[in-house]
């Protein structure tokens, strides 16, 4: 279908801008800024691979500027900054400007650390919000990789340990007390660790060093 069709929804994906020493900062710890950040840069590529042939409005936020000569060169792409000192007020304040935007009526938003993630779920995650409130992709680490709404509710922002085991179960526990009904996604894997490589990511690194 064209991309008017589905223009009322809108994707958000947060990246960080990529650089030695401010990305995948644990799994530098075991492998040096230098490999850590060509991990992310492969993560990078998953998650624009996977995104940029969907057909809906498409947002992507940076978390310090916009860079324009990146491989993020699709026209499909609109480019902003994130804007907040916490996860949960950067995503706040996104979720706030793309749900303002004229036609925009469901918003989700992914990170560009979760390889499992494909279009088929994206596209699923749509459909489950034309009959919930919200949607949420848990991660096994205990956080989400994708949550989805159609009208912002603050409250889930804040008062979260974010990047620790109790992110979902805090975000499910005030999604109850706001009596707002949610559609679960199957759990898949972030990567933050070494542990978390899918074990071709960490073929292409070897690669990479010979």
């Amino acid at each position: 279908m064209p991309l008017a069709a589905h223009a009322h929804q809108a994707l958000l994906v947060f990246i960080k801008n990529p650089r030695a020493g401010y990305v995948k900062t644990r799994i530098a710890q075991e492998l040096g800024d230098e490999k850590a950040l060509r991990i992310y840069q492969l993560l990078l590529t998953s998650t624009r691979q996977t995104t940029e042939g969907l057909p809906f409005r498409k947002f992507l936020f940076y978390s310090d500027f916009v860079d324009e000569t990146d491989e993020w060169n699709s026209p499909n792409y609109e480019k902003k900054v994130q804007h907040g000192p916490t996860l949960g007020d950067r995503m706040n304040d996104a979720f706030q400007k793309v749900l303002a935007e004229k036609g925009v009526t469901r918003a989700i938003i992914v990170g560009s650390d979760c390889p499992e993630l494909s279009g088929s779920l994206l596209i699923k995650a749509f459909i489950a919000l034309e009959t919930h409130d919200f949607v949420i992709g848990p991660a096994r680490d205990g956080g989400y990789y994708l949550l989805g709404m159609k009208q912002v509710e603050g409250k889930i922002f804040r008062n979260k340990t974010w990047s620790t085991a109790s992110v979902l179960r805090d975000t499910l526990d005030d999604l109850g007390r706001l009596n707002k009904s949610f559609y679960l996604l199957p759990v898949l894997s972030d990567v933050d660790t070494v542990a978390d490589l899918p074990a071709e990511m960490l073929d292409q690194i070897t690669r990479d060093q010979g």
